[in-house]
């Protein structure tokens, strides 16, 4: 059973009504892999099972004398010995790769959700949750999952070890037939107090892991104030709790596991006991007494195995349940109907995309196809929120009323399939991150084919980034497509890697592009460069910039004032600066000029291009 499938053409739709749902679903995903590990498990312990009778004629032809019989017994303990050994490997690769593939699905599923819902997906859920279920909770859903077919075969051998023992001792078979029912309910009033346990484990683990994530996240800016030993010691308490949530699940899982043991020894003892009398009585023979004996004690496994699928069920059933709750998140004005005439509206409006406006009934914003548009906002955040909703409404957080949806041409955007508003509205982030790898596989987007990556390169001014690159990957043999990036670009300055995701922005030449603060990390020779090399490849293109640099605005062909979330002046760059003190006000950081309407966003301009107009406005160190 190769793992060559994974990953999945496709990880499937899907029960989310309930963890149990979910776990359904997944085990009829898994049906062939465990119909086959259910049959090597039952031939694994069956063989274990007739051992102790081959053991026990053995001994009953020793007392006989009978050297035919002792041979066929040995032969007979061969063959099960060698059956076992055969079923036991067969088992052990099934089991794991059902579980590889039913862990490789949920990861596929959880994947293809935070790829749909994009930025949105941490507005509604913590991040620390997303990697708890990543991980954690995959490993646990997976174990669940591969215990199902061995637990099944547990079953089925023990009814078929009591079918014989009923058939020879009658007393003997009804013991076993009721007794390992009763032992296996017997761990079930643990459940209930285990899985809260574990739930609350769970829980306070994926809130450390959120604040480890944002604390490895800000570490540059905690050592910049001192705030390091305030977040370690924030950290170690949270660790602290999830450490006691810890304990007191595995307190009650140790009492689980003592029963596995103690119980089954226990019926056993019981078992053993009354088949001795038997014995002593002369109703059964040594042999017989051996058999039983080694048939009793073979129960025990199955009664691990039920009370490790209990186990597994309490944890699986947790972590299905945060699967559920990742995997339910829909993007906000989703469509309802059927998927098809929305592919068909898509794939139209992707057609028409270049000679479409794009409007926002929100700002009252209007792109104009073909054109470059800026947009000066004083508010870094709100410029973030307006961008990332131009490229389809991200989802909102819970208990904000959605929005009008950004229209293309008419067409609502978050109306479509994520894809196709992706395909037709690129959103370049104002941190965009860039991915270890070859350059090379750095421009590997999907795009139109138009722009070269030498041409997206040049109109980004990056040739100090591609030495750079070149110096730090002698194996590249001077060719920069061949050199390698590191993780996330750290080799780069912020200004080089600011560039380099411009210019993978650039190359994807999508009908619509809308860039947020692009060149805040350059110096303002080199934005002035940027913004004419931009304007030249963008020619005939829709672009929406959010900027507060002069030389980018001067470059536009529109700009827009944004003012309380809402155009508030239209104009030229020279017409605003001559004519709107607002504007004046936030793209020089100048005080209000005397007079003039008190600007309605305060805060400081997004980036770090924003600088008294004139040469040289930009700053910021490349």
């Amino acid at each position: 059973m190769p793992l060559v499938p994974l990953p999945l053409p496709d990880p499937g739709s899907p029960d989310l009504s309930s963890p149990r749902g979910f776990l359904r679903w997944l085990g009829r995903a898994q049906r062939r892999g465990r119909l086959l590990a259910t049959l090597w498990s039952t031939l694994e312990l069956g063989s274990l099972a007739a051992l102790p009778v081959a053991i026990g004629r053995g001994v009953q032809a020793v007392v006989d004398h009978d050297t035919r019989a002792l041979l066929a017994a040995g032969l007979l303990a061969l063959l099960l010995s060698a059956v076992q050994t055969a079923m036991t490997v067969l088992l052990h690769r099934q089991v794991v790769w059902n579980w590889i593939q039913a862990a490789s699905q949920i990861r596929q599923l959880v994947a293809r959700q935070a790829s749909a819902l994009g930025g949105g997906l941490s507005r509604r859920i913590a991040t620390g949750e997303i990697v708890a279920v990543s991980s954690g909770d995959v490993e646990k859903i997976g174990w669940y999952v591969e215990l199902t077919a061995r637990l099944y075969g547990a079953v089925l051998a023990w009814l078929g070890v009591s079918t014989v023992v009923l058939w020879r001792q009658p007393g003997l078979g009804l013991a076993v037939l009721l007794g390992v029912p009763v032992l296996a309910a017997a761990v079930w009033p643990l459940l209930g107090p285990f899985e809260r346990r574990y739930d609350e484990q769970r829980a306070l683990g994926g809130k450390a892991s959120e604040l480890a994530a944002d604390t490895v996240a800000g570490l540059r800016v905690l050592r910049g104030i001192g705030g390091e030993e305030l977040f370690l010691n924030r950290y170690r308490a949270a660790s602290q709790r999830v450490r006691a949530a810890a304990v007191r699940a595995a307190r009650t899982w140790a009492v689980m596991q003592a029963q596995e043991v103690l119980l089954p020894g226990l019926f056993v003892v019981g078992v053993t006991w009354y088949g001795a009398r038997l014995a002593l009585d002369g109703s059964i023979g040594v042999g017989e007494l051996i058999a039983v004996y080694g048939a009793t004690a073979f129960l025990a496994a199955p009664l691990r195995v039920i009370g490790e699928a209990a186990h597994a069920w309490s944890v699986a059933r947790v972590s299905a349940g945060r699967a559920v709750r990742v995997l339910s998140l829909t993007r906000d004005g989703e469509p309802a109907g059927g998927a098809e005439p929305v592919r068909a509206a898509g794939a139209e409006l992707l057609r028409r995309a270049d000679r479409s406006d794009l409007h926002d009934p929100v700002s009252g914003l209007t792109a104009r196809a073909g054109r470059l548009t800026a947009v000066v906002c004083g508010d870094p955040d709100a410029a973030g929120e307006l961008a990332a909703r131009l490229g389809g409404r991200p989802v909102l957080a819970e208990g904000r009323r959605a929005d009008p949806s950004v229209r293309l041409g008419g067409v609502e955007l978050d109306g479509l399939p994520l894809a196709a508003a992706r395909a037709a509205v690129l959103v370049h982030d104002k941190d965009p991150v860039l991915l270890s790898g070859t350059l090379a596989e750095l421009f590997d987007v999907p795009r139109s084919g138009r722009v070269e990556p030498a041409e997206a390169l040049a109109a980004a001014r990056a040739q100090d980034a591609l030495e750079a690159l070149v110096d730090g990957s002698p194996e590249c043999a001077g060719d920069p497509m061949a050199a390698r990036i590191t993780e996330r670009g750290r080799s780069l300055s912020g200004g080089q890697r600011q560039r380099l995701a411009l210019a993978r922005s650039l190359v994807a030449d999508p009908p619509v592009l809308v860039l947020d603060e692009p060149t805040s990390a350059v110096d303002a020779h080199t934005e002035s460069r940027i913004a004419a090399g931009l304007r030249e490849l963008r020619s005939g293109r829709t672009t929406v910039v959010f900027a507060t640099s002069p030389l980018l605005l001067d470059r536009a062909d529109t700009v827009l004032l944004l003012q309380h979330g809402r155009v508030a002046a239209t104009g030229t760059h020279r017409e605003l600066m001559a004519g709107e003190p607002r504007y004046r006000a936030v793209v020089t950081r100048e005080e209000n000029p005397a007079g003039a309407p008190e600007p309605a966003d305060q805060a400081e301009p997004a980036g770090a291009a924003a600088a008294p107009a004139g040469p040289g406005a930009a700053g910021g160190a490349p």
